[in-house]
């Protein structure tokens, strides 16, 4: 497993991951939390180059509130 980042913020029902490093998933990877339970996938890569926000989609089961702090990781 590899770490995606952490959650810094929701935004229209999107949870925003800022990347360690330039590195990152690519769109549709699933994410997965410090718990390996299924968090939701990758819709898209924005901001700088060497530490890119990642857009997350959460699944229905997960509340955004509770992914702020949140450490993730792509398989």
């Amino acid at each position: 497993m590899k770490r995606v980042g952490e959650v810094v913020r929701t935004a229209q029902g999107l949870a925003i991951v800022r990347s360690p490093d330039d590195s990152h998933p690519k769109i549709g990877t699933e994410l997965l939390s410090s718990d390996l339970d299924a968090v939701g996938r990758v819709v898209d890569v924005f901001g700088p180059v060497d530490r890119p926000y990642v857009a997350v989609s959460p699944d229905r089961n997960v509340a955004l509130a509770t992914l702020l702090g949140e450490k993730l990781y792509a398989r």
